[in-house]
């Protein structure tokens, strides 16, 4: 039997319970138990979630034991203080347990532990900056639904948390119940670790028309060789101008974004067609596959392949 130990605190995010759910359907898929569930905070009783509704929990003790821990998060990481018993029994943990994971925000009390010390971690889009900021020891890919560093999980906001937990199951009762979970849960798409926690397009955000023009031009040219000369002439702005004002608007600089479109189109072509990444590269301005990949697995943690097969695996049956 698979220990599973929740630990919550006031204030915590009922989204994070919703992770039980995928190991509940495992164990029916499973056939027999495989994973039991029980949930912890530092003095026991009742806690009240952020929406106010209260969870029975269980005391931590010097004896508590869990193959997998999963913290939760708060709605405010800053706010709330982890306590000594809970930052204890996660770095004794660390020795003993199979995993740590961090669910959303849940990975500020990871990195208050000291178990993201030198490792990659990411956490909640809105709160990546506070974290490296906080904890400079810690890789913080703030772009990532979750990512997995030996021992220690953690998951970007809380639905990335489910993509997560099924990586667990995955893991632990291989491919084909994981698939049968995220069919079950009605789960529309297995995302793996490395995919992107936000398309390209919703990063970049321009203030002024004219970046936006030229943006919409890109968008609509992906397949041509785009310069910034040719942006900045859509922009009616010169290609010094062009550039200040674009970075100034979207914080990164047209090539940057013009990659990001041309990634985004590309992503979206390999999930849901059947072309080959030859095609997929010439359709969306890579120079060829070998380019394609490479900006892939640089963006996304994974080859252009791995998000395909994903892709299909959710969308069987």
């Amino acid at each position: 039997m698979h220990k599973l130990g929740y630990i919550v605190a006031d204030g915590f995010q009922l989204m994070a319970l919703a992770t039980q759910a995928v190991f509940e359907m495992a164990n029916q898929l499973a056939g027999e138990p495989f994973y039991a569930l029980a949930c912890y905070s530092e003095h026991g009783g009742l806690v009240q979630s952020s929406s106010g509704l209260p969870l029975t929990t269980r005391p931590l003790v010097a004896s508590t034991q869990a193959d997998t821990w999963m913290v939760t998060g708060v709605m405010k990481p800053l706010a709330v203080e982890p306590g000594a018993a809970v930052i204890k029994l996660l770095q004794r943990a660390e020795r003993h347990a199979r995993r740590i994971a961090g669910l959303c925000t849940g990975s500020f009390v990871l990195a208050k532990a000291g178990l993201l010390n030198d490792r990659r971690a990411t956490t909640h889009w809105a709160h990546a900056r506070q974290m490296q900021a906080m904890y400079p020891a810690v890789r913080v890919e703030a772009d990532r639904i979750f990512v997995v560093d030996g021992a220690i999980w953690t998951s970007a906001g809380m639905s990335a948390a489910l993509d997560m937990a099924l990586a667990m199951v995955e893991k632990d009762l291989g491919n084909a119940v994981a698939a049968s979970v995220a069919r079950k849960l009605v789960m529309p798409q297995r995302r793996l670790g490395g995919q992107s926690q936000h398309a390209e397009l919703l990063n970049v955000a321009p203030k002024s028309d004219r970046v936006q023009q030229a943006l919409d031009y890109a968008r609509a040219n992906l397949t041509r060789a785009l310069t910034v000369e040719e942006m900045a002439e859509v922009a009616r702005l010169s290609p010094r101008q062009f550039s200040r004002v674009f970075t100034a608007e979207t914080g990164t600089s047209p090539a940057k974004a013009v990659e990001g479109l041309r990634l985004e189109a590309a992503r979206l072509m390999i999930e849901k067609s059947r072309h080959p990444l030859e095609v997929v590269a010439r359709e969306t301005g890579f120079r060829d596959r070998r380019h394609l990949r490479e900006v892939h697995l640089r963006n996304f943690g994974v080859p252009p392949q791995a998000s395909r097969r994903a892709a299909r695996g959710s969308s069987v049956g």
